[in-house]
């Protein structure tokens, strides 16, 4: 597969197949990604991947985890910026009804929306997660290294033929999941992922974020 092909393919899939990932591809994927991009090669990130029973014993924790708490506990970093800028906001509001308008659920069924977000917290179903942290030390370049690493991870599991979607919603349940996976308070949650195979029977699969043009985003100079 071309890097383009990956870049290309690479979409938050959120429905997907029970098949299972061989656990050597996995392996294989975090060993390769570990060449990602890192100032000062730092390598700020660590993941948990979590699979079978133990992923099966945590969704299990999530579904009462969730109607006991259903607006988290409260996560350590701002998700979002608390004012988005006009474009941005537009930006997220456009795919927000985009995903629903894909699923049939109108902007008035609160219930209903709350019901399939809350499909977050079982990995939409599929087999494999991946839970990445960073030590609190590190300062926004580090965070950014994370996000090449991720990345990475996600068109190197296009080229195994696999799927994924990054989660940061799981910042909103930090102590659930920190208990889980053992996670030293020297370390901050920044995000899960979900790994599979993408199911092409599910609606939602069917919804691709739009993306602005090079020209809403890109000053060229002297070219």
């Amino acid at each position: 597969m071309q890097v383009s092909d990956a870049v290309a393919s690479r979409r938050s899939v959120r429905g997907f197949l029970p098949d299972p990932v061989d656990a050597a591809v996995i392996r294989r994927v975090l060993a390769t990604a570990a060449r990602s991009p890192s100032g000062g090669n730092l390598q700020p990130w660590h993941i948990d991947v979590v699979a079978g029973e133990p992923l099966a014993e945590l969704k299990a924790i999530m579904l009462d985890r969730v109607r006991a708490a259903p607006g988290g506990e409260g996560s350590e970093y701002d998700i979002y910026p608390k004012t988005l800028p006009e474009r941005q906001r537009t930006y997220r509001f456009e795919v927000g009804e985009d995903l629903y308008g894909a699923l049939g659920i109108p902007r008035e069924d609160k219930m209903a929306r709350m019901m399939w977000f809350a499909r977050n917290f079982q990995f939409f179903g599929a087999p494999m997660a991946l839970f990445c942290s960073v030590d609190r030390g590190m300062g926004p370049p580090q965070w950014s290294d994370l996000g090449m690493f991720l990345q990475t991870v996600m068109l190197l599991l296009r080229e195994e033929g696999l799927d994924s979607c990054a989660q940061e919603c799981w910042a909103v349940y930090p102590q659930t999941v920190g208990k889980f996976i053992d996670l030293p308070p020297e370390r901050m949650l920044f995000c899960g992922m979900a790994i599979g195979h993408a199911d092409p029977a599910d609606p939602v699969n069917a919804m691709r974020a739009r993306r602005a043009a090079v020209e809403d985003f890109a000053t060229f100079r002297g070219l």
